[in-house]
C-alpha cells in the first residue's frame, strides 16, 4: 500500500504536460525562461527542456517553488488535485476558536479561569492529545486545543516552589502538540507563536529534551514560514546539542537527536546536497540502530522504521525516483506503534510525526 501510495504522489511530477502549463503560466506572468530559471535556482538550458517535455520536474521541492513564483497553485501546474499528504490541503473553518484564544489576554486583565486544574490531569490531557493528533484526528485535536491551553497557561502562571519545574515540561509538551497541529494546518504565524512558547518554558525548564522538543517544532514553523536557511541552522545545532546526551539508557534524547537529524537531511535534500543529506539521514540511522526498535518516545515516532520513511523523502527530495521507489518498498508500515500508521505519508512528504 505504501508503494502505491508514493507512486501517485511522485506521478504528476513526471507528466510531460506539466511543461506546456509551466511554459503558459510563465508566459502569463511576463517571465522569461531565463528570469524564471533564475528565480528556482535552475539553469535556463533546464527549464526550456522541462517546458519542450524533455525532462520532467523530478523534484517536489522544484515544483513547490515553482508554484510559488508563478502565483499558481501545484494543481495548477500538475493538472490534478494535489495536497502534502491526506486531510493536509485546507484550514477547518473551528480553527478560528484557536485563534481567537491566542487574541485574548485575560491575564492582563487580572481575569482568572473559572475551572481548576492541575497538574495530573493537565499532563493526561497533553498525552491524549498527541495521540489524537497521531492518529490524525485533527478535527477533535481542534477542538480540544483551546481548552487545553487555557489549563496549560493558568497553571503555568501560578505553579510556583518544586512543582515548577514538572509544569513546565508539561507546558511544553501542550505547545509543542499545539505548534504540530497549526503547522500542519498551515497557520504559520500561529506555528511560530505556538513553538516559541514551548520553547521559552523549556528554557526555564533546564530540560535538554523539552529544548530539543521544542526547537524541532520551531524548525518547523520556520519551514512553513519559508525561512529554511534558519531553520536548517536550529535544525543541526540541536541536534548536534542533544546528541552529546543521547545514550541507550535515555531513550527520549535519542529519539529527540534523531528526529532532529531527520529533518534536517530533507532539508538539506531541498537544497539538492546530495552528499550533507545522506549523512544526515546515516547519522539518524545511528541513533535508531540505539534505541533498537519502532517507538514514540517523546512524541516523536522515532525508530528504523521512521528513517527509512525518511530515506524515501530524502530520495525523492534529491529527485531520485527510482531510489524513492526502491527505499519505499523496504519500508514495513506494520513495525509503527499502534497510532501512528495514520501518520506514515505525512512523514514521507510532510513535516514531523
Amino acid at each position: 500500500m505504501i508503494l502505491e501510495q508514493i507512486c501517485e504522489k511522485l506521478m504528476p511530477m513526471v507528466s510531460g504536460s506539466i511543461g506546456e502549463r509551466i511554459a503558459a503560466y510563465r508566459r502569463r506572468r511576463g517571465l522569461s525562461q531565463a528570469a524564471l530559471a533564475g528565480l528556482i535556482g535552475r539553469s535556463e538550458s533546464w527549464l526550456s527542456q522541462v517546458e519542450r517535455g524533455v525532462r520532467s520536474v523530478d523534484r517536489l521541492s522544484v515544483l513547490l517553488d515553482m508554484a510559488k513564483v508563478l502565483h499558481v497553485e501545484v494543481d495548477a501546474l500538475t493538472g490534478r488535485p494535489w495536497q502534502y499528504a491526506p486531510n493536509g490541503g485546507s484550514t477547518p473553518a473551528d480553527l478560528e476558536a484557536v485563534r481567537q484564544y491566542f487574541s485574548r489576554y485575560d491575564h492582563l486583565l487580572g481575569m482568572e479561569p473559572g475551572a481548576h486544574f492541575d497538574l495530573k490531569a493537565l499532563r493526561s490531557r497533553v498525552a491524549d492529545a498527541h495521540r489524537t493528533y497521531q492518529a490524525a484526528r485533527y478535527e477533535k485535536v481542534i477542538s480540544d486545543l483551546p481548552g487545553l491551553l487555557t489549563a496549560a497557561d493558568a497553571l503555568d502562571r501560578g505553579a510556583q516552589g518544586s512543582v515548577r519545574r514538572d509544569l513546565l515540561l508539561a507546558y511544553v509538551s501542550a505547545y509543542v502538540v499545539a505548534a504540530k497541529l497549526l503547522t500542519k494546518m498551515g497557520a504559520g504565524d500561529l506555528a511560530l507563536l505556538t513553538s516559541g512558547r514551548s520553547a521559552t518554558a523549556a528554557i526555564e525548564a533546564d530540560s535538554v529534551e523539552a529544548r530539543g522538543m521544542a526547537a524541532y517544532q520551531v524548525v518547523c514553523a520556520l519551514l512553513r514560514a519559508d525561512r529554511p536557511e534558519d531553520a536548517e541552522g536550529l535544525a543541526i545545532s540541536m541536534a548536534e546539542q542533544v546528541q552529546r546526551h543521547a545514550r541507550a539508557d535515555v531513550p527520549n534524547l535519542v529519539s529527540v537527536a534523531g528526529a532532529l537529524w531527520l529533518i534536517a537531511a530533507v532539508i538539506a535534500a531541498r537544497r539538492t546536497d546530495r552528499a550533507e543529506a545522506w549523512r544526515r539521514l546515516a547519522v539518524a540511522e545511528d541513533l535508531a540502530a540505539v534505541l533498537g526498535h519502532d517507538a514514540n518516545f517523546a512524541w516523536t515516532a522515532f525508530g528504523p522504521t521512521n528513517v527509512a520513511i525518511h530515506r524515501v523523502s530524502v530520495a525523492a527530495e534529491l529527485g531520485d525516483a527510482a531510489e524513492a521507489l526502491h527505499a519505499a518498498a523496504a519500508v514495513n508500515p506494520d513495525r509503527l506503534p499502534t497510532g501512528l500508521r495514520a501518520r506514515l505519508i505525512w512523514m514521507v512528504v510532510g513535516l514531523g510525526a
